[in-house]
């Protein structure tokens, strides 16, 4: 291990001839709310705005070292290490083939061929990310390009451990504690590997998304597993399965130290990040906020650094988080109600709101009966306890409702 840190000083060396250290903040905001030293490692404020960039061009580096007439390398990615790869292959004077699915958003793709300029062509294939891997590695067997692995790569891992490098130099000393998102592990491997070498004294905590977590499961299994389904919302951290060489350096850790966030809870902290303090997170670089409120009590009087990772976030997005954030705070339901078809009917409906509530989605579906009709109604509130008020009074008038705020399918159909 005495190796892994000189070589990753060396690697965090070579990265300032690309970029500055990213800032090192403590947030008054949140030292004030949990009675701790917080402090963020922004890596939302690279140059491509995540911490990719740096494993792709330590990568790139060190196999440019090794082979310097190597001067074609691939990636497979619709995201962060796209645009790293494609910052990276600038820099280098290097040609980069960058595979994306279809289905890609025209905003990443505009990004990615920005960021690369003359140096990258982007080759559109595939509907789903497997599909978009294979062509990729196929396209690596026939041209002789070299492939660059997005987490589970050692001169990657490496790469990321820059992050720790920065965190040692920039605080002075180590801090007590690091809070750490994990997709598939490159940045958890990178930054834990330095730290346990260089300042054994700090604890870990780990952030996975609730519908995207792969440590937890390879902790729990003793091996990496491929997740039977996973939600795509945190895109950022979202991954089947963790990486054989990150999970190797993670094995010491226990599943008790990972965290696991409600997609739509980090909804509300990326909100509160935004407005409150005028940072931009994408949904995996709030996981490390976004875990706080339940390491309150043995985070109390201690120093944290929090790494956000990154800040890749489509304000086309933004009125889905503010959805999710909602309903999840409880402070908007959808209901199908089972309206009488007879005059008055909906002023009594409407009567039973109350100050604070206001209607923001009213569809009429389909007459289920003669007398009666269903109606998909949205309602938002300024503070929870108001529905059990709301839905009393309609029990009380003998309305038949459904509500389906929380059931996925339903959701998924008519919201």
């Amino acid at each position: 291990m005495n190796d892994f840190v000189q070589d990753a000083r060396s690697a965090t060396k070579a990265i300032r001839g690309l970029f500055p250290a990213t800032p090192l903040q403590r947030n008054d905001h949140l030292s004030a709310r949990y009675g701790a030293e917080i402090w963020l490692k922004r890596e939302d404020l690279t140059p491509v705005r995540s911490y990719k960039l740096r494993g792709a061009f330590n990568a790139m580096r060190k196999m440019r070292e090794k082979t310097p007439d190597q001067r074609h390398f691939v990636c497979a990615s619709a995201g962060n290490h796209a645009q790293g790869v494609a910052f990276a292959c600038r820099h280098f004077g290097v040609a980069g083939t960058i595979f994306m699915p279809v289905t890609t958003p025209q905003q990443k793709i505009d990004k990615t061929r920005m960021f690369g300029g003359d140096a990258v062509k982007i080759q559109l294939t595939g509907d789903y990310f497997d599909q978009t891997l294979a062509a990729a590695q196929e396209f690596c067997r026939a041209e002789g390009a070299h492939f660059l692995a997005p987490f589970d790569d050692s001169d990657v891992i490496e790469g990321q451990a820059s992050v720790a490098v920065e965190m040692l130099d920039q605080l002075g000393r180590a801090p007590d504690m690091v809070v750490l998102p994990v997709g598939g592990g490159g940045l958890a491997a990178g930054v834990t590997s330095l730290l346990r070498e260089a300042a054994p004294e700090v604890e870990f905590r780990f952030v996975e998304p609730l519908g995207g977590a792969s440590l937890h499961a390879a902790l729990l299994a003793g091996e990496t597993v491929k997740l039977p389904k996973v939600n795509s919302f945190v895109d950022g951290a979202a991954v089947g399965r963790l990486g054989e060489l990150t999970f190797e350096r993670l094995r010491w850790a226990s599943a008790d130290l990972v965290h696991l966030a409600p997609e739509d809870r980090v909804c509300i902290t990326m909100l509160e990040m935004l407005n409150v303090e005028g940072i931009v997170l994408e949904p995996a670089g709030a996981l490390s906020v976004d875990v706080l409120p339940e390491l309150a009590e043995e985070i109390r009087g201690k120093t944290v650094i929090c790494v956000t990772s990154g800040g890749n976030f489509d304000f086309e997005r933004l009125p889905e988080v503010k959805e999710r954030a909602q309903r999840f705070a409880g402070l908007k339901k959808y209901f199908i109600l089972r309206m009488p078809q007879r005059p008055g009917a909906l002023k009594e409906f409407l009567s039973m709101l109350g100050s604070e509530d206001d209607i923001s989605r009213f569809e009429y579906l389909k007459k289920s009966a003669r007398n009666f009709g269903s109606v998909l109604i949205g309602i938002e509130t300024k503070r929870a306890e108001n529905f059990s008020i709301f839905t009393g009074r309609m029990e009380a008038a003998g309305f038949t409702y459904r509500d389906i705020t929380n059931d996925d399918a339903l959701s998924e159909f008519l919201i």
